[in-house]
C-alpha cells in the first residue's frame, strides 16, 4: 500500500493539496504555524476560514469505521497536532480526471519536524481516517464553510465500492496491517 506525504505525492486526487508547515523549535518547545492568509493555496476568498476544531481519537480507531465522509459544498484543511493517522480521500466525482483514485497520506509526529503539512480535502470527495500507533491523534480541521449537516454526508464502504489497487474492498483494518507493516 502505498501512503503519500511531503516526500511521495504520486497520483494525487484533483484539487488536494499538501502544504508544508514549518516547525520552529528551540529549547523552549516549538511553535507550528498552522493557517495564514498569506498562503493563497489555503487561504483565499474560495477557501475562507469558517471555523475551526479538534477532535482526538484513541489509538487504532477510525472515525466512522464503516462510512465515508463528504460534503458538497466544504473543503477541510486537515493537520495532525500530536500521534498519527492515516487520512485516506477517494475520488467519486463523475466529471473528474481522477474519478476512482484512493489516496492514503500518513500524517502526524512520525512524519518530522520537516514533514508536516495541511492536507486540504476537496468538496464532493470521500474521506475519512485512522489512528495509526500506539497512542491517541489529535486532528484539527479549519473547514471552508461553518459546520452545516446539510452539506455534510455519509456512504458506506459496501455502497460506494471503493478498493484498494489490488482489487480488494476498502477497510481500516487492512490500511493499519499496512502501515504496521511498513
Amino acid at each position: 500500500m502505498d501512503f503519500l506525504s511531503l516526500q511521495n505525492q504520486t497520483n494525487l486526487i484533483d484539487g488536494v493539496l499538501l502544504y508544508p508547515l514549518k516547525v520552529n523549535r528551540d529549547a523552549r518547545g516549538y511553535l507550528v504555524e498552522t493557517l495564514k492568509t498569506s498562503w493563497p493555496e489555503i487561504y483565499s476568498q474560495e477557501r475562507p476560514f469558517a471555523q475551526n476544531y479538534y477532535s482526538q481519537t484513541d489509538a487504532g480507531t477510525a472515525r466512522d469505521i464503516d462510512k465515508w465522509h463528504v460534503h458538497k459544498n466544504q473543503e477541510d484543511r486537515f493537520i495532525v497536532i500530536s500521534g498519527n493517522l492515516v487520512v485516506a480521500i477517494f475520488d467519486p466525482r463523475v466529471n473528474s480526471k481522477t474519478k476512482g483514485i484512493l489516496n492514503l497520506f500518513k500524517m502526524g509526529e512520525e512524519n518530522g519536524d520537516n514533514g508536516q503539512y495541511i492536507l486540504l480535502v476537496p468538496k464532493e470527495t470521500f474521506h475519512g481516517f485512522v489512528v495509526v500507533g500506539n497512542k491517541p491523534a489529535i486532528l484539527t480541521n479549519y473547514p471552508t464553510r461553518l459546520y452545516d449537516p446539510a452539506d455534510e454526508g455519509r456512504v458506506s464502504h459496501h455502497q460506494a465500492g471503493v478498493t484498494f489497487p489490488d482489487g480488494s474492498p476498502f477497510s481500516w483494518e487492512k490500511i493499519k496491517q499496512s502501515y504496521n507493516n511498513s
